[in-house]
């Protein structure tokens, strides 16, 4: 048990030793990723804006052709019955 005590207090003694030592390198190395992770938010920033654009203009598109369709529909619809009301004043003269 003494043993045990012994090589627990050594690790602790050990542990705060190697947690108080100051660390150069690291800093510098986790500026760099930090720049890199900004780069890449701002690329999926620009993704993101590109691909709702595009969902944006695909919608319009469709929009603008299913108004085309209902005034073509609307076209046809009012030359059937300028059709059928000729027709119908044809048999009366």
């Amino acid at each position: 048990m003494n043993k045990l005590l012994a090589t627990l207090v050594a690790g602790f003694f050990a542990a705060g030793a190697f947690a108080q030592a100051p660390a150069a390198a690291p800093p510098a190395a986790v500026a760099a990723p930090a720049a890199a992770v900004a780069v890449t938010k701002t690329e999926a920033k620009d993704v993101k804006a590109d691909a709702k654009a595009d969902a944006k203009a695909k919608a319009e598109k469709k929009a603008a052709a299913k108004a085309e369709k209902k005034a073509a529909k609307t076209a046809a619809k009012t030359d059937a019955s300028a059709v059928k009301a000729e027709a119908k004043v044809a048999p009366a003269k």
